[in-house]
């Protein structure tokens, strides 16, 4: 069977970021191949733990998806505070003399941002709308690369290493499989409050569940990574609960227009059009403009990353703009306008300088108690698991099994549906006692 057909098989996905299928994306040819191990959020101890415990395994995989693309450079970025890390990458690349060198970054957010990432290795800026692919490179999250090489020796994708970390007595790191309830997880690591939010990713992008009963159903698919444990009241979960109105009348009354958001913006640094502040200057005309008036006004919202970087830190006044970029994406779709995208975009001179040191953003983000918490490795056995058929880019697998069937660890449930969609497997060994609705759950047991 053909390197791309395995990966395919086993339903490897972007496992760092939206699920794209990875053998897609490893279907093309590239001269530079990278290994994304950068944690691009604070906080985050997955993609460490990994590189400190599998480094050969990641070796291995990164090896497999350079030969598959072509590519004449392998590259595992990482941050070069990560000493640990780099050392046990570096004791494997001695011993395999793999030809694999690290890239060493400093602390910065958003580092792991797959465009920033690609500009600060090969100085070229990616195209607006465009893909790595475009300069010549292909990246990978460093938890895809560990499942590429799972992939290639018959193994599926059943599990996912996550961190635990916050307001928690025992910040914990679980390998757990896919399907299980978050609620599960999270006992692991013991939350200190009775009650809490998390936030599913990281404190700049995750997903904000602002209490503790809305986990009820949410579980761990091929992306997540990380669940953030806050105190019901923190900063992140009220400026989360904002309604986009009065954020739009924050924007018509209180932007200064001192530019920081648009000098400090990761995308508007690399070249990319995107202005923040002046999006947010155009914020009171929405409702007076035509269609093009509406694209010149609000059309470079399509190249913001939705990074954070803007109100979270850069904004003197406690403003949003990324929630107006996020928002005038949006109304951009509905409309059905799009702007016309620069192809040869251009970094700034001065692009070292503007990037924001990732322990000046935790502490502005009253996080810094947090910071550094020393993970501990906990498997998780749970008894049930509900498993998304959808938990990917693209169309949901198709089930192939009933309530009823015996499946065991690595089982095919949910066959690809299209070009771009994934297999999904069992997780555990069990019974199928629900197939229906976008999920399959299974329990530990036999089949009666």
């Amino acid at each position: 069977m053909e390197i791309l057909e395995m990966i395919e098989k086993a339903g490897v996905v972007g496992a760092g970021g939206a699920g794209f299928p990875t053998a897609v994306k490893l279907a093309a040819k590239a001269d530079c191949y990278i290994v994304n191990a950068v944690e691009c959020e604070p906080l985050i101890a997955s993609d460490k733990y990994l590189c400190r415990t599998h480094a050969k395994e990641i070796l291995f995989g990164a090896l497999t998806a350079a030969k598959t693309i072509g590519a004449s450079r392998i590259v595992i970025a990482l941050k070069k505070t990560y000493r640990e890390e780099i050392q046990s990458l570096e004791k494997a690349i001695a011993e395999t003399k793999a030809p694999v060198e690290l890239f060493k970054l400093a602390p910065f957010y958003p580092a792991g941002d797959e465009q920033t990432l690609v500009q600060a290795i090969l100085k070229k800026s990616i195209p607006e709308g465009g893909l790595p692919l475009d300069v010549g490179a292909v990246v990978n999250n460093v938890a895809s690369v560990y499942n590429i090489g799972q992939a290639v020796q018959g193994k599926p994708v059943t599990h996912k290493i996550l961190s635990i970390v916050g307001e928690v007595a025992k910040p914990v790191v679980l390998t757990v499989p896919i399907g299980t309830a978050l609620t599960d997880c999270l006992r692991r690591a013991r939350p200190l409050l009775k009650e809490y939010a998390v936030i599913i990713g990281g404190p700049m992008m995750g997903r904000l569940v602002p209490e503790k009963e809305h986990l009820r159903g949410e579980v761990v698919t091929k992306t997540t990574g990380n669940l953030l444990v806050l105190p019901p009241d923190h900063y992140l979960v009220r400026h989360a609960a904002v309604p986009i109105e009065k954020l739009k009348k924050q924007a018509m009354t209180a932007c200064l227009q001192c530019r920081m958001c648009t000098d400090l913006c990761p995308r508007h640094n690399i070249g990319h059009r995107i202005d923040p502040h002046i999006i947010m200057r155009n914020a009171f005309k929405e409702n007076l403009l035509d269609d093009n008036a509406y694209l010149k006004a609000f059309g470079e919202a399509a190249n913001c990353c939705s990074c954070g970087v803007c109100e979270m830190y850069a904004c003197p006044m406690g403003l949003s703009p990324k929630r107006m970029n996020d928002y005038f994406k949006g109304q951009l779709k509905a409309k059905g306008l799009r702007l016309e995208r620069n192809q040869n975009p251009q970094a700034i001179a001065n692009i070292e300088h503007r990037r924001i040191p990732t322990e000046r953003l935790v502490a502005r983000l009253g996080l810094s108690q947090y910071e550094n918490q020393r993970v501990t490795p906990v498997n998780v056995d749970p008894k049930k698991v509900k498993i998304p058929l959808s938990m990917h880019i693209g169309a949901p697998a198709v089930c192939v099994v009933k309530k009823g069937d015996a499946v065991s660890c690595g089982t095919l449930i949910g066959e690809k549906n299209g070009k771009i969609s994934a297999n999904i497997h069992s997780s555990i060994d069990g019974v199928v006692v629900q197939a229906e609705q976008g999920y399959v759950e299974i329990r530990k047991g036999e089949a009666k």
